[in-house]
C-alpha cells in the first residue's frame, strides 16, 4: 500500500469512529465539511481551483455544502476512502496526496482532547522531510522573518526572508510539515529565537 493510500485508509478510520459534528483544525470546519472538502477535491474539477483561490472560494463552498446536502457523512466517507478523478492514478495519487491526507488526519486528530504525535513510519517520516525540501520555500514564503527548519536526526531547510531575525525550528518531519502548513500552534516543536520573532512566526499565515 502507498503512502497515500495508507493516510487516506486512516483518515477515513478516524472520520468512521469521530463522527459528522466532530472539530478540525480548519476554521469553522467540523469533520463533516472537512470530508466533503476531500470528495469534491478529487471529483469536482469544476469546484477545485476555488480551494486555492479566493476570487473562486464562493461557487467551492456551494458545491460543498451541496454535497453534504445530498449525501450522509457515512456516504461521504465511503466516497473519500476511494481516489476519484485524476487522483486514481496511483503515481499522482501519491505524488499529491500523501501529504494532504496526511494534515488533514492531523487536522481532526490534533482538534480533538487527549491526542498525541503518532509514530510514523521511518519511511513516510523520509519522504515528508523529501517532499519539505522541495516545498518548503513556497509554505514559508509569507513568513515575517527567516526559518531554519531542524530535522531530528539531522538535516536542514531554510526558508522565509534571508536577512534579519531567525527563528530555529526543531521536530520531526512529520511536525516540521504540519507547522509549515500553518499549524504552528499544533506542531510538536522547538522553537529558538528572539521572543519577537518567535511570536511573529507563530502567528504568520503560513501554507500552501
Amino acid at each position: 500500500m502507498t503512502h497515500a493510500r495508507a493516510e487516506r485508509s486512516a483518515l477515513c478510520d478516524t472520520l468512521d469512529r469521530l463522527g459528522p459534528d466532530q472539530p478540525t483544525l480548519c476554521d469553522g470546519w467540523t469533520t463533516y465539511d472537512l470530508v466533503a472538502h476531500l470528495v469534491i477535491r478529487e471529483r469536482r474539477q469544476d469546484a477545485a481551483p476555488g480551494i486555492m483561490l479566493k476570487a473562486l472560494a464562493g461557487h467551492t463552498a456551494s458545491v460543498q455544502n451541496g454535497y453534504k446536502a445530498r449525501h450522509s457523512f457515512p456516504e461521504l466517507v465511503a466516497m473519500a476512502r476511494t481516489p476519484g478523478g485524476f487522483y486514481k492514478l496511483p503515481f499522482l495519487d501519491e505524488a499529491v496526496n500523501t501529504l494532504e491526507y496526511f494534515v488533514h488526519h492531523e487536522d481532526i486528530r490534533r482538534a480533538q482532547e487527549g491526542w498525541e504525535p503518532r509514530e510514523l513510519p521511518a519511511e513516510l517520516e523520509q519522504v515528508i522531510w523529501k517532499r519539505l525540501g522541495m516545498t518548503a520555500k513556497v509554505m514559508l514564503r509569507k513568513a515575517p522573518v527567516g526559518v531554519v527548519l531542524h530535522r531530528t536526526g539531522g538535516g536542514v531547510i531554510l526558508g522565509g526572508p534571508q536577512e534579519g531575525p531567525k527563528v530555529e525550528v526543531s521536530g520531526t518531519p512529520g511536525e516540521l510539515l504540519l507547522f509549515c502548513f500553518g499549524r504552528q500552534r499544533h506542531a510538536r516543536v522547538e522553537l529558538a529565537g528572539p521572543d519577537d520573532a518567535v511570536g511573529r512566526l507563530l502567528n504568520s499565515s503560513l501554507g500552501m
